[in-house]
């Protein structure tokens, strides 16, 4: 699988990013996980994407469980986590509501419990999760400098900002945000339209696409978008060897000019290997625009 600089100074990843979200799902061993992620060195997928918040907490400890089971196997991986989303569970009865705290005390608070139970010493990427509405950004950005200038994490960078959140928190950063973690997928357009890709763009970033199968919307019978999307995919199949509509979804969130970088996450394997496959799919521009067609059920205008 390819492989590219998610930004001037932020690290090398793997195309397609293989997230965690919902990892505990099927309620998996340490040992189950371990091999799929073997599994996925072999198909050229080595970053992880993981949160937190995932798995209500759970999600780190897992994957960390996982790692360690082979020696070595985590430096094989970048690993990118997020923190400052908080809503109540069992370890913290003092959350009585869900909120966002993106002080620099919680965000280095976070990033330390994440190396315990990620088993490591470092993070590759760390991201503000989502934008904390009550928090200045130069207390946010404070936090961040205290983990970046100890070593714990390597780059860092923000989830679901506008434009003008990441302007503001990156005008005060040292070493300039290496990412916007963005929802785009085949049903939803937004980032095309509200700046954000065009603002990674401009600031030499690759964004990160999560959901980029809409949550599995893409496949429900009953939706008529997803209806057209696959005809058109049966169209456009014999073109790129018989890819299937998954693999058309990823490689057309590939092709925007911003190169945002597809968080996969599907806990099947026979899944994972058909996902890689996509990095091989360069879309051409008007099957671009059939698909766009077929998921706004209109033409261009």
């Amino acid at each position: 699988m390819n492989r590219v600089k998610i930004s001037t100074r932020g690290p090398e990843f793997s195309r397609l990013i293989y997230g965690t979200w919902r990892l505990l799902d099927t309620k998996p061993t340490a040992q189950e996980i371990n091999r799929r992620l073997h599994a996925c060195l072999e198909l050229g997928i080595t970053t992880l994407d993981t949160a937190e918040v995932y798995g209500t907490y759970g999600v780190e400890a897992l994957l960390g469980e996982a790692l360690v089971l082979t020696p070595g196997l985590r430096d094989k991986f970048e690993i990118v986590t997020k923190a400052g989303i908080c809503f109540p569970h069992a370890q913290r009865h003092e959350w009585q509501i869900a909120h966002y705290n993106a002080t620099g005390a919680n965000l280095v608070q976070s990033l330390e419990k994440s190396l315990r139970l990620l088993r490591t010493d470092r993070i590759e990427l760390f991201l503000v999760h989502r934008p904390d509405w009550l928090t200045r950004a130069d207390d946010t950005a404070a936090g961040l400098h205290e983990l970046l200038r100890s070593g714990k994490i390597k780059s860092a960078g923000v989830s679901n900002y506008t434009v003008s959140q990441f302007d503001l928190l990156n005008s005060l950063m040292e070493q300039p945000l290496a990412t916007n973690q963005l929802e785009f997928h085949l049903l939803h357009h937004e980032p095309m339209h509200d700046g954000t890709f065009h603002q990674c763009e401009k600031s030499g970033v690759r964004p990160m696409a999560w959901s980029p199968l809409a949550g599995g919307r893409l496949f429900a019978p009953e939706n008529p978008a997803a209806q057209r999307l696959a005809a058109a995919a049966k169209k456009l199949a014999g073109r790129y060897s018989g890819a299937t509509l998954e693999q058309l979804a990823y490689a057309w969130i590939m092709a925007h000019p911003s190169r945002p970088l597809p968080v996969i996450g599907t806990n099947k394997l026979e899944r994972i290997q058909s996902a890689a496959k996509a990095d091989e799919i360069v879309m051409e521009r008007q099957d671009w625009f059939t698909l766009w067609e077929a998921a706004q059920g209109r033409r261009i205008p």
